[in-house]
């Protein structure tokens, strides 16, 4: 009686046989590691194109947005809707402002164009070739007292004035006496923001959509990357 050798590992293994436990484990590893290069490519897309998650650290838009709550910052609207008055946006602060490198979050208010003035504690918007409108701003904190809390100068010159230029907006937190905002720092160029605030997602009892004001006496203008503007009416709230 003769006996046949054991047949070696290799490419003429029978059908149905499994490779040799190293290849199996390379293979794992090959798998392994492409599924975590393709969620790191995923989520830096999304993170840098799409959606940012944000805490606010800041008390300057209370009790709008208050300190330890989270948001999802909308990156990708604004490619195709520019920012608007009222839209709430998270943005760098301008050189030489701001501790760490922290975020800054802040109400828009003055588009380019505009002019922004400070008249006993109270907003007006004129519009380029209108007339200075008195905004309501009921998201604004309130007194102690209840009513609304009025909003003053903030630099040591007192300034109560600001024209925006193209590529610039103006912006104030929604608890003016304790802002540090454009009326400390001047206008926010377009480039320095991060996107809008979209979503507040934590806490729970606080999930919602960010809400939108509507100014009554304005009109919404959307400006290209050049300055150039087209005016449209706003008829309704964003969510």
């Amino acid at each position: 009686m003769t006996y046949s050798p054991a047949p070696t590992p290799g490419t003429d293994l029978p059908a149905g046989s499994e490779p040799p436990a190293p290849r199996r484990r390379l293979g794992c590893a090959l798998e392994i590691v492409e599924t975590l290069v393709l969620t790191l490519v995923i989520y830096l897309v999304i993170h840098n194109f799409v959606a940012q998650p944000f805490e606010v650290e800041q008390e300057s838009m209370m009790p709008t947005v208050n300190p330890g709550e989270y948001v999802l910052i909308d990156k990708i609207s604004p490619r195709f809707n520019d920012y608007q008055r009222g839209d709430i946006v998270v943005f760098q602060p301008p050189e030489g402002f701001g501790q760490g490198g922290v975020p800054f979050i802040k109400r828009v208010i003055g588009l380019p164009g505009d002019t922004i003035s400070l008249e006993n504690g109270r907003v007006f918007v004129q519009q380029s070739g209108g007339s200075p409108v008195r905004i309501e701003e009921p998201y604004v904190v309130h007194t102690i007292d209840g009513p609304v809390a009025p909003t003053l100068p903030k630099d040591a010159e007192g300034t109560s004035s600001w024209t925006v230029p193209a590529g610039a907006y103006f912006v104030m937190g929604d608890n003016r006496p304790d802002s540090q905002d454009s009326r400390f720092f001047g206008v926010v160029n377009r480039e320095l923001i991060v996107g809008r605030a979209w979503l507040r997602y934590f806490p729970l009892d606080r999930v919602g959509f960010v809400g939108h004001p509507t100014y009554a006496g304005l009109s919404a203008a959307i400006y290209d990357r050049a300055g150039s503007s087209a005016t449209i009416q706003l008829s309704m709230a964003r969510p």
